[in-house]
């Protein structure tokens, strides 16, 4: 016994991983790494004092149906609760799909937690590990969500756990499951397959904050901390979010992940790991024209200098953070916007990385909407933005959206007819009784839009699926001064219903602009500046766009001076009053647009000729910014 005292046997020296292997480690592929990982994902696991159960389950497209039960309209609670468990941070909300607003994914609780899993995972020799200080503090976090959803009465049946790359990555995940399961009382983790993954993010996450998609299709792309992915989606094809799903290319390119490659890595590594992710998102932008037509005829069409534009939509931390730095240096300031969700930017603004490059570097305070974290992975998420600019030559516009895995599952929940609804329509919650007198304000409207195809083109309240919450607002707040609801209808605009799907900043802006010219008040110097950054906004996607807001906005006002209150009863709209707007095209470049306003004597207007006057200065304040010239008449019916 002295002698072990004395001389104790010695333990094996393990070698820790040198930066080249950790490097090499981090930059595996989830195939790769799944091939020398001893890992127990989705393997059942006893725990002690319980029946051996799964802790979690790996959601394909093939089993998704299964793992995503159905929204049943029925249910005594409409209460989810949905974690990410993501790489860069974990996310926790709470959902409300109470009808009939369920389409509009009402949020009732949402936080995060600064724990980056990708960041936690260790190079050792079996692999990347998480440290036990990591498992311990995830599975207190989780324990906590799970408390705080049963607080707010979630069923334990509605909570769900998701997880992606760095789960998927990790060799000890089983060890970490365990945790959760025991910390949750038996809650397990849905790990997503990556196609899954481009299913509730790329598509379906984005998918869950838009009005509509583009009928002629988009590329769609979401940038996490430990992978990339994109896919093309064409609205058209029945399952076409299946299909998005399937063609969809996941590159092991996150923020998180090639920040590290660019600090940690030898300038060899870096120059490799760069080029395979330019020739990854070239050869997925290939083989995306390759499958899908519509994309190739764009291609084509570009190739051959005709337009060939497409229109891509971004989401992820990584991508958001470049589109806070755009949007940061708009050339609209103030910017009228806080959130990036809903922002949008022509290809020339997206693809300046030269200046994005430099604002960051020079700019030493804080940015808005960028984290001290997201600073820091900035050069990283550049190179994803310039891998993907060569890839694509041919960008067009490109719009920044605000959903994530946890709105995609939800969305995914819902039925068909939910889930492709106009989100707006559910805003303004139009009752069945109200209907018709709706739809007939709105053709009344539409009677005063000229007849010309070039207008289809341009951004109104009716191609935005503005025109129900438009009508429904043009008569509320009729006990305040009208320069008091101008003020609100700009202001409002912009803050309402936080991250409603469907309400980007081009919608928004003209939603304030349309109700302002209805209410047609005047303006104090503050207001005056917010409503020309707005007709900035709506004119640079369109020039025009702000004059047709305007013009809409001022028709709104003629009927509701005609009716002071909405009538009950769509024969009486119909027969009280008809528009017909008229475009003539002249010689001196300055078209003119005419707007006949035809009464019935039934309707006791006394000051036709005021009303007119009026609707002409409120068209005209914004029509020669445009070229135009606006005139109206009113005319009493015999």
């Amino acid at each position: 016994m002295l002698f072990f005292l004395l001389f104790p046997r010695r333990r094996p020296i393990t070698k820790p991983p040198s930066r080249k292997q950790e490097v090499t480690q981090l930059l595996r592929s989830p195939a790769e790494n799944a091939e020398s990982c001893s890992n127990t994902i989705g393997k059942v696991i006893p725990t002690a004092g319980l029946t051996a159960m799964p802790l979690s389950d790996v959601i394909t497209l093939e089993n998704l149906e299964q793992k995503l039960p159905r929204w049943d309209s029925a249910s005594d609670s409409h209460l989810y609760a949905i974690v990410d468990m993501g790489s860069n941070g974990i996310r926790f909300s709470i959902t409300s799909l109470e009808p009939p607003s369920t389409r509009l994914l009402r949020p009732v609780y949402s936080t995060r937690a600064p724990i980056s899993l990708f960041d936690a995972l260790t190079p050792s020799e079996t692999g990347l590990v998480f440290p036990d200080s990591t498992i311990t503090s995830v599975a207190a976090t989780l324990a906590d969500f799970h408390r705080q959803a049963l607080m707010y009465g979630v069923p334990q049946a509605n909570i769900m756990i998701l997880a992606t790359e760095a789960m998927r990555r990790a060799a000890n995940g089983g060890r970490m499951l365990e945790a959760i399961e025991k910390s949750t009382k038996g809650l397990g983790v849905h790990i997503l397959d990556p196609a899954v993954e481009t299913l509730c993010g790329a598509v379906m996450g984005s998918r869950s904050g838009l009005g509509s998609l583009p009928e002629r299709g988009a590329l769609f792309l979401d940038l996490g901390g430990g992978s990339v992915q994109m896919t093309w989606v064409d609205p058209s094809a029945s399952d076409y979010e299946i299909l998005a799903a399937r063609s969809g290319v996941s590159l092991p390119f996150g923020a998180a992940r090639l920040i590290r490659v660019l600090k940690q890595g030898e300038a060899t590594v870096v120059a490799e790991q760069t080029e395979k992710l330019s020739s990854g998102l070239a050869e997925a932008y290939n083989g995306l024209c390759r499958q899908f037509p519509r994309l190739q005829a764009l291609r084509e069409a570009y190739q051959n200098r005709e337009e060939g534009l497409v229109d891509v939509y971004m989401c992820g931390g990584g991508f958001r953070g470049y589109g806070s730095m755009l949007m940061h240096t708009d050339e609209v300031q103030p910017y009228p916007f806080s959130t990036v969700n809903g922002y949008s930017v022509p290809a020339a603004r997206f693809k300046d990385t030269v200046r994005m490059r430099s604002v960051h570097e020079d700019h030493q305070d804080s940015i808005f909407g960028l984290s001290s974290r997201r600073r820091e992975q900035f050069p990283a998420i550049l190179t994803v933005i310039e891998a993907f600019i060569n890839a694509v030559p041919n960008i067009g516009s490109v719009t920044f959206c605000g959903g994530s895995n946890r709105e995609g599952a939800l969305m995914m929940k819902l039925p068909l007819e939910i889930r492709e609804s106009n989100p707006l329509e559910a805003l303004a919650s139009v009752k069945d009784i109200e209907k018709p007198v709706f739809d007939a304000v709105a053709q009344i409207l539409r009677d005063a839009m000229p007849d010309e195809p070039s207008l289809a083109r341009i951004p109104t309240v009716f191609s935005t699926g503005l025109t129900s919450l438009v009508i429904r607002e043009t008569w509320s707040r009729q006990g305040h001064d009208a320069d008091s609801n101008t003020s609100f209808a700009l202001r409002n605009a912009i803050i309402r219903d936080t991250d409603a799907p469907g309400l980007s900043h081009r919608v928004r802006a003209l939603l304030a602009l349309t109700l302002s010219a209805r209410w047609s008040g005047s303006l104090s110097a503050g207001d005056a500046q917010l409503s020309r950054s707005l007709q900035a906004i709506v004119d640079r996607e369109h020039p025009g766009a702000s004059f047709w807001a305007f013009y809409i906005g001022g028709h709104l006002r003629v009927l509701a001076d005609i009716f002071p209150v909405l009538p009950l009863a769509a024969d009486q709209l119909r027969n009280g009053i008809s528009l017909q707007g008229r475009i003539q095209r002249t010689s001196d470049k300055k078209d003119r647009v005419s707007s006949t306003i035809s009464i019935h004597p039934s309707t006791q207007i006394r000051n036709a000729e005021k009303m007119a006057k009026k609707l002409k200065e409120v068209v005209n304040s914004v029509a020669q910014k445009q070229a135009l010239k606006f005139e109206a008449e009113i005319i009493i019916k015999s």
